[in-house]
């Protein structure tokens, strides 16, 4: 069946911006709300991918979501999950083969998560270059790190979505593409486009990131922010104007969730899900008015670049 460029849009909320809730309780927080779905960032307080009897676990909560009518993605940003003493490490960037191993062994118990709870895709990200290291070593690791993640999602059916992340090896659109091409296009290699980001340093209004990333779009995540400041803003703080965003993720056909992605806020996290989805729907109720056209499957649409941020895009993404 082909895509509906028609079809109202489905959002979520990113359970690390409700971290302090426990899982059925924030999954039920949402359902209250009226999200139709989450993103589903494995960590030690939310489905610890780590822990004994996952399989089980796992299975508690697809009957929990699907009781709930909750979609979901599977995300792998978890801060400390791995290493209670390096935020996001390690990475499938480190010089120890047994560090990038134990990262893309995570990948692969995320890909086994999804596939059991009918996710519809698999997020996660490159890392930053570690110092002293050229990029086409780190080019060469992060695709060989990634390649057992690729067969077996391919194999599950499940689509892994790499994310472009600001002060990673792979921060942009053009990293993406770069990626793609050095591991042969691969089918199941898509996109997590990260609105925020694409105000955040690409040189393609958000907008026109999304017409330019359409073909490989797999998830999205969505929150407002500032030119050349990778920090998440709720709705309203940052520069984004949503309504010709969600217009031109609607002409897309993309029939993923769209998902909140305020990992700071959670000790607000109930009263920011409470604000995000009545502020997204007026912003689709306003897209839906402009009537766009299906965006064409193409590698991109010719647009005026942005200047380059102001400020230096701080490393790392610091704001998750």
């Amino acid at each position: 069946m082909s895509p509906d460029p028609a079809a109202a849009p489905r959002f979520g909320y990113g359970t690390n911006g409700l971290a302090d809730l426990r899982l059925d309780d924030a999954l039920g927080l949402l359902a209250d709300l009226g999200y139709d779905g989450v993103g589903l960032t494995l960590d030690h307080m939310h489905l610890d991918p780590l822990a004994p009897d996952l399989a089980a676990r796992t299975r508690r909560v697809a009957h929990r979501l699907d009781a709930l009518g909750l979609g979901v993605t599977v995300e792998t940003g978890a801060r400390y999950v791995l290493d209670p003493r390096r935020k996001h490490g390690p990475s499938l960037l480190d010089a120890d083969p047994a560090d990038r191993a134990r990262r893309t062994d995570l990948l692969l118990r995320a890909v086994r998560v999804a596939a059991d709870l009918g996710a519809h895709a698999v997020h996660c990200f490159s890392g930053i270059t570690p110092p002293g290291t050229d990029r086409d070593t780190a080019w060469k690791r992060l695709a060989e790190s990634l390649g057992p993640v690729l067969e077996a999602a391919t194999v599950a059916g499940v689509p892994l979505a790499v994310e472009p992340e600001p002060g990673h090896l792979l921060a942009t659109l053009a990293d993406f593409h770069h990626l793609r091409r050095t591991l042969g296009d691969p089918e199941n290699l898509g996109l997590t486009l990260d609105i925020g980001h694409c105000q955040c340093l690409e040189p393609l209004p958000p907008a026109e990131c999304v017409r330019a990333a359409a073909p490989w779009l797999r998830h999205v995540q969505i929150e407002d922010m500032r030119r050349g400041v990778h920090e998440h803003l709720p709705f309203g703080d940052g520069e984004i104007d949503f309504p010709p965003v969600l217009a031109a993720l609607a002409a897309t056909g993309y029939q993923g969730l769209t998902v909140v992605e305020l990992p700071r806020h959670s000790h607000a996290g109930p009263h920011h899900a409470e604000l995000s989805l009545p502020f997204l729907r007026r912003a689709a109720t306003a897209a839906a008015s402009t009537g766009e056209p299906p965006a064409p499957a193409a590698t991109g649409l010719p647009a005026p670049a942005r200047p380059a941020p102001e400020h230096p895009v701080t490393p790392e993404g610091s704001t998750r």
